[in-house]
């Protein structure tokens, strides 16, 4: 009896292995394309007024998966636990102002350089705050699992003046805070302050001191080179016929693009 139910548990392990083996071929298959983003990253990624995600990192990839043949899936995700997302296969790669790191390009497979970005501190245009040394004993806030973090926590000397530094699910919600005076500035991307500010006119400054420079590109598995590669190529066959500075020009007025360059 004890053999029949270990050859029973066995066919089922198997079919089970090959069912398995069916449903990851077919996601190889898959013509979607998933980006991982938060959606709430102006002008990069974020939802407009009728709740659809659009933005400069969406208009590119949009063109890249028309190019490909192949269907755009806007996935937003916990910024936070982006990773995780990517490496359990829930998003085909990251593209939505992804800073490219040392300790990244190790854990992940990256694109080129699409944009150049910075690490800047916004602060509100009345309190007096001129310089990185001026928030002494202030309150700064970050987005939490944002490359605004990494380059505060790269600078314990800048890190160790400040009274304290408050954690954001995201951007917008810290500038709210912000403009309220619950805090006394924010770290974030350079691309984002500069877009929030001309899009809301709310009294904001940017420091023209900034914490760290840096350069986007789009995070794809170790195991996905061969579809980093065709995005890629795709980008670069983009920026030589002038697609990629339209859509610059559209989006920031100008080409920032780094693409080919």
């Amino acid at each position: 009896m004890k053999h029949v139910i270990l050859q029973i548990l066995s066919i089922i392990l198997l079919a089970a292995a090959s069912l398995f083996s069916f449903s990851c071929s077919h996601k190889k298959d898959s013509k979607t394309f998933i980006l991982g983003l938060d959606d709430s990253f102006p002008p990069l990624g974020f939802r407009d007024e009728n709740n659809e995600v659009v933005g400069y990192d969406i208009d590119l990839a949009r063109e890249v998966c028309r190019r490909l043949g192949k269907t755009l899936v806007c996935q937003p995700i916990d910024w936070s636990a982006k990773e995780q997302e990517l490496n359990t296969g829930k998003i085909d790669c990251i593209w939505n102002g992804f800073t490219m790191t040392e300790e990244r390009k190790a854990a992940m497979a990256f694109t080129d350089a699409y944009l150049d970005n910075a690490q800047v501190v916004v602060v509100r245009a009345d309190s007096g705050i001129r310089g990185l040394s001026d928030l002494k004993g202030r309150i700064v806030g970050i987005q939490s699992g944002s490359s605004a973090q990494d380059a505060l926590e790269d600078r314990p000397d800048f890190k160790a003046i400040l009274k304290n530094v408050v954690e954001f699910k995201e951007n917008i919600t810290a500038l709210n805070d912000l403009e309220l005076g619950n805090i006394d500035a924010v770290v974030m991307d350079q691309v984002v302050a500069n877009y929030s500010i001309k899009q809301t006119g709310k009294p904001f400054a940017v420091l023209s001191e900034g914490l760290a420079f840096e350069e986007y590109g789009i995070a794809f598995r170790k195991s996905d080179t061969a579809l980093r590669d065709l995005v890629q190529s795709t980008l670069v066959e983009m920026a030589s016929d002038g697609t990629v500075r339209r859509i610059s020009e559209q989006w920031f007025g100008t080409d920032l693009s780094v693409i080919g360059k």
